[in-house]
């Protein structure tokens, strides 16, 4: 028998196995049933109709972990648009380039960052424009509330198949322009359902998000949590006290964050007396690079919590792999931390390899560094309308498996552990950072001659942006410009998070024969005292 694998599924399920239980715990304070919050993506999805959406159609969510980005994500993929989360902290102009590429017709922007969208609104084909608090934004936006009133709550639902696209997520632009990932119904069903086993997610779960929403849909965690009948609890940013003060108030089980949020709330724990946990036991678990083995400890071992470390990409739906392994290392043993460290086995399903140049995998020696490469059905469909860029992906070293960009040995029992990377990027508190970007950014500055970025240990967040900088004067001693100066411009030009943290003047950048600068070198330089060349934390 074929049933079609629906995202719409997910939010249908827990309106009929748990319409009276408490579904969403506001930023706002107020509460929702699974009833409550299916009848205000019902209003979602009238109100899209009624403004000329159609399926297929694209509508944007421009959102911090609201209440307000779950709805109209189901509002939307319930008349079969395509959902698409926005990364807030872009800037106007990443923002016009994405509505443009993927031709967006509709946008929710939360009234803290609809001024972003404003901004471009005169460049972008986009007609809708709703927000949560019209009084507060500038131009004629909708207000959402009036706009769910006045919709009602019928709506026509679309035939929908499981392999047309439901949502589109924008890579951070680390080569070139970023990129719009595909995702199907399939292929988000199957991710959420290997979430839903991998994370042990149950209907009596309650899930604080502290994962941004816009981060490949919360990781599939909006809908493997609804789908499951568990309850989310949102959150407006990452706060360390609020997060703990959650926990206990709200009996959080689950939460997920970078090893930078690991760092975060551990300094937070060791200048305050506090509970870490609720009427409940707490798991989190964190990607992006690899925690140290003392923060991972500090988890553990002093909040009480169990920690999966967990690994993927947007486009890969996001994840693919875990650490937790019980059967390679017990609970009390010190030798648990080393295993975490690794970014692990294959989730189920999953295909995941590390091969050489020519295609061989590696021998499980845990010496031998070859790619990355994977196949399963969380994996994106194609990037929107770059087919080109989408061939390359999936046949550089291995026809048929996207290519991750990371280099990775495997040890005795098939367990990945990353020691470097392929791609020219940055990996910096969980943010991808193009080096290519800040490097254009950068040779604007008419003090800069020349110029390389790559990634710098960094204790707080595992590694961070440095600039080696030829000045146009030639002098590194009277450069012309301040390293605090270059930070600005980059900081002025580009999404803070994006900014370089620190430069440092050079007379020459270390160049091949034929004139191609080595950032290996710079990297080997400046990696020389770690075990490995990406940054942990």
């Amino acid at each position: 028998m074929h049933k079609p694998l629906l995202v719409t599924d997910f939010l249908d399920r827990a309106r009929t196995h748990y319409a009276d239980d408490e579904a969403v715990v506001a930023t706002t304070g107020e509460r929702f049933t699974y009833a409550e919050l299916g009848e205000r993506a019902d209003r979602v999805s009238a109100a899209l109709q009624a403004r000329g959406i159609e399926k297929g159609d694209r509508v944007a969510v421009l959102d911090p972990n609201t209440h307000y980005h779950l709805e109209v994500a189901y509002g939307s993929m319930q008349v079969g648009a395509i959902h698409m989360p926005l990364n807030y902290r872009l800037t106007p102009a990443d923002f016009s380039y994405m509505l443009e590429d993927a031709e967006v017709d509709a946008i929710y922007a939360d009234y803290e960052y609809a001024e972003k969208i404003e901004a471009i609104r005169e460049e972008v084909p986009t007609e809708t424009f709703i927000t949560n608090d019209a009084d507060a934004v500038e131009g004629e936006w909708e207000p959402f509330d009036a706009v769910l009133e006045e919709a009602g709550t019928e709506y026509d639902r679309p035939e929908m198949a499981e392999d047309e696209i439901i949502t589109i997520n924008y890579t951070s632009g680390t080569t070139g322009d970023p990129k719009g990932v595909c995702r199907t119904h399939r292929c988000e069903t199957l991710h959420a359902y290997l979430v839903g086993h991998h994370q042990a997610i149950t209907d009596d779960d309650i899930y604080l998000w502290t994962l941004p929403m816009f981060h490949v849909n919360g990781w599939g965690h909006i809908y493997a949590v609804t789908g499951m009948g568990a309850k989310h609890v949102c959150t407006r940013g990452v706060d360390a006290g609020e997060i703990f003060e959650a926990i206990q108030t709200e009996d959080i089980s689950y939460l997920c964050g970078a090893p930078t949020v690991l760092n975060l709330l551990s300094d937070y724990y060791d200048e305050h007396d506090l509970e870490t946990t609720g009427a409940n036991d707490v798991r989190i678990a964190t990607a992006g690079s690899a925690p140290p083995e003392a923060t991972i400890r500090t988890v553990e071992d002093d909040f009480g919590w169990y920690l999966k470390h967990v690994y993927g990409a947007t486009e890969t739906g996001p994840l693919i792999t875990t650490s937790d392994a019980r059967r390679h290392f017990g609970d009390d043993s010190s030798d648990r931390f080393a295993v975490k460290k690794r970014q692990g086995l294959s989730y189920l399903g999953t295909d995941v390899r590390v091969v050489d140049e020519d295609g061989t995998d590696v021998p499980r020696d845990d010496e031998t560094i070859g790619e990355i490469v994977v196949r399963g059905n969380q994996v994106m469909d194609k990037y929107w309308n770059k087919p080109e860029a989408t061939e390359e992906a999936f046949s550089d070293r291995l026809e048929g498996y996207y290519h991750m960009g990371d280099l990775a040995t495997v040890d005795e029992n098939g367990m990945i552990s990353i020691q470097d990377r392929k791609k020219d990027i940055i990996i910096s508190g969980g943010e991808n950072i193009s080096s290519l970007e800040l490097e254009d950014t950068l040779f604007d500055h008419p003090e800069v001659s020349d110029v390389a970025v790559i990634p710098a240990p960094s204790e707080e967040w595992g590694e961070t942006p440095k600039a080696f900088v030829v000045p146009t004067s030639g002098d590194p001693e009277n450069p012309g410009v301040t390293p605090d100066e270059l930070v600005d411009y980059t900081r002025d030009n580009l999404a803070g998070y994006k900014a370089v943290r620190r430069v440092e003047f050079v007379a020459e950048l270390p160049t091949t024969a034929t004139g191609k600068v080595q950032k290996y070198e710079l990297r080997k330089e400046e990696w020389d005292e770690e075990d490995r060349m990406v940054g942990e934390g």
